[in-house]
């Protein structure tokens, strides 16, 4: 976990990209249980981690998704995509389409740099 106050926590995804997720503390299912205090503390970290994402890595594309299928728990997957990534254009969770090619700055010191910032 690299963020948590009383409405949201921020965990990253171990991954070859830099991708994070932003889950209620509450355990509710749906995000139209969440409260506007709720939906607005979910798009502010959505909105300054995409923002990070572009600066840091100079990512080609930014992908924001929230699934839940398989963890019915409100949460929201960012996700900074490249085009030599492995999957690219599939989402992370789709056919492989080749071996990654990336070679990006620090993860540690992007998500410890996140953490303090929001």
């Amino acid at each position: 976990m690299i963020f948590e106050n009383e409405l949201v926590s921020v965990e990253v995804e171990a991954s070859e990209i830099p991708w994070i997720k932003v889950f209620t503390k509450r355990k509710i299912k749906e995000f139209s249980e969440c409260t506007p205090e709720e939906k607005l503390e979910i798009f502010r970290i959505i909105d300054f981690t995409e923002k990070s994402m572009l600066e840091y890595f100079n990512a080609d594309k930014i992908n924001i998704a929230s699934f839940g299928n398989m963890l019915p728990h409100v949460h929201w997957h960012v996700m900074a995509r490249f085009e030599v990534d492995s999957y690219f254009p599939e989402p992370m969770w789709g056919a492989k389409q080749r071996e990654s090619q990336l070679d990006l700055p620090s993860f540690e010191v992007f998500f410890t740099q996140l953490g303090e910032q929001l």
